[in-house]
Parts: C-alpha cells; structure tokens; sequence
C-alpha cells in the first residue's frame, strides 16, 4: 500500500491578465506624438521665416526632385554658373526685396531730405533778415513747409507790388529779391515749381480777350527767367503755371493785393515724382506755359487790377 505522505505535492497558480492602461504602451505613443508636434511646428517656423525664393526652390525640388542630382548644386534655386555662388538665384522673382529694410531706407531718406528742406528756409529767412536790401521787403516774402516741400509766396503790398499794374513787367526790388533767392535754391538738388496768382479782379475785355489766366501765366514765366538770370540752373524748374485768382491767399477778401503772388515750391522726391508721371491733378484750367518772351504780349492788354 501505497505511503500518502510520499506523494508529491502539485501548486497549482491561476495568473491573472493585467488591464492595458496599467502597461506603458501608451506612453510611446504619446510620445510618438509629441514628437510629431514638434517636427510639425518646426516646419511652419521654417516655412515661415524663410523667403520667398527659398519657398520656391523648395517647391520646384518637389516638381522635379531629380533637378539636383543631374544638374549639381545645393539646391533647385541654385544659379547654373560656372563660378560656385555666382549669377542670379532664378527662383528669385522680379522686385523680391526686404520690404521691411526697403522701408526704413525710405524713411530714413524722407527724414534727410526734410532737414535739408528746413536748412534752407532758415537760410533764406536769414538771407532777407541780413540784406539792407532786402530787409524791407521781408513782409511780402512767407515761408511755409507743405506735404509738396518748402513753398516761398511773394506778395503785393497795397503800396509795393511786385509787378507794373496788369503788366508781366517786374519791378527792380522783385527782380533783387528773386536773384537773391536763385542763389540759395541752387545749393540743393531740390527741382522747382512756379505758380502765378492774381486777384479776383477782371480784366474789361471781357472772355475772349486777355485775361487774369494769361497775365498769371505770363507772370510765373517772368519769374522763371528772372531766377534763371540769378544764376538757377534751368534744369531745376519742371512746372510753370498760371492759376489766375483760382487759389486766394485772402480767401475771406477775393480782392485782397496780397492775392496777387508768386508761389515758388522747392519739392520733395515724392512730389517731383508726382508731377513727372502726370500723377498731380491741377486745381481749374491750370495750363502748362512756354510762355511769350519779355516786351512780347500774348495779346491786347486792355486796362486790368493790378
């Protein structure tokens, strides 16, 4: 008979399966997400700072990705020249430029050309203030810096015009003061614009005769030719023009003798710029004047204001 204490004694153990989430599967996978995140938002930083051309080089290598190994190179936007880094990117397009330094260069020359500007109206101001000359008719001369640049209106007193009465001849003290200011507008590269004002007075010809548009005219080119005597390079003059009593000075008396001016404007970049595309919109039937030479009238000049 068999001893039971000899048998050999069996444990039998039941393992148990453990649940997913308490495994770390999970944790590569977020892992693996995170990672993608980033490689994903290190494309669009890329993306985002690189230029223009860089975006395009990299859109043709996706067109033609064997572009690089045939043709060599570090890249599809590299130049075919001989000489490493030379000739034109040619995924570069047509006015590609740093528009943010483009910018600052404009304003930084604004700035240079303003302080130009202002320079040389305190030099005429302290031209006409130190001249026995001159000094007398410091109240007909104004100064004012306008959005077109530093404008210089000369002005009829009652008693002192500038001009012989409904005539383009000029008077002597005139012809001083713009010989003087012909001197101080040269010493800039500055180009220049002539405007001649009257009152409201008109002429008694009536429409078909001479007019207040002819005599503003004739009077802006008498000026022009009168600078250009005080030594003005007549290079520097791209608009003379007659606007008549169109723009009063004295806008609460049409009359006023102080109407009766010539405007000169020393013009920024910006408005020489605008006037030579035909961008600038002349006020009235403002004309454009060749103007007839002195002692020559363009017409019958029957009795006028001043």
């Amino acid at each position: 008979m068999t001893d039971e204490s000899q048998r050999p004694i069996v444990v039998k153990k039941i393992k148990k399966g453990g649940h997913g989430h308490h495994g770390g599967a999970w944790k590569i996978a977020y892992a693996d997400f995170v990672t993608a995140m980033m490689a994903f938002f290190l494309l669009m930083w890329l993306l985002g700072s690189a230029s223009q051309g860089t975006l395009n080089g990299i859109s043709e290598y996706f067109k033609t990705p064997l572009k690089v190994a045939l043709a060599g190179g570090a890249g599809a936007g590299d130049a075919t020249s001989v000489i490493k880094g030379g000739g034109n990117d040619i995924t570069k397009q047509a006015g590609q430029v740093n528009k943010a330094g483009a910018r600052q260069v404009e304003i930084m020359q604004k700035q240079q050309e303003q302080a130009r500007l202002n320079e040389l109206q305190q030099k005429i101001q302290q031209t006409i203030d130190n001249s026995v000359l001159l000094k007398e008719y410091k109240n007909q001369l104004k100064l004012e810096m306008t959005p077109e640049g530093l404008k210089i209106q000369i002005v009829d007193e009652q008693n002192r015009p500038m001009f012989d009465s409904g005539s383009s001849r000029m008077l002597p003290h005139t012809r001083a003061l713009l010989q003087q200011l012909a001197t101080d507008l040269n010493q800039l590269p500055n180009r220049i614009s002539i405007s001649g004002h009257t009152d409201a007075t008109p002429f008694s010809g009536g429409q078909g005769g001479y007019s207040n548009w002819e005599l503003s005219a004739d009077r802006a080119n008498t000026a022009r030719r009168e600078l250009i005597a005080g030594g003005l390079s007549e290079s520097k003059i791209i608009r003379v023009v007659g606007l008549a009593s169109a723009i009063p000075l004295i806008k609460s008396n049409v009359f006023s003798p102080e109407n009766r001016r010539i405007t000169i404007v020393v013009l920024n970049k910006e408005a020489e710029i605008s006037i030579l595309n035909d961008g600038f919109k002349p006020q009235m039937n403002q004309e454009v004047i060749g103007g007839p030479a002195d002692g020559q009238p363009a017409g019958s000049q029957p009795s006028a204001s001043p």
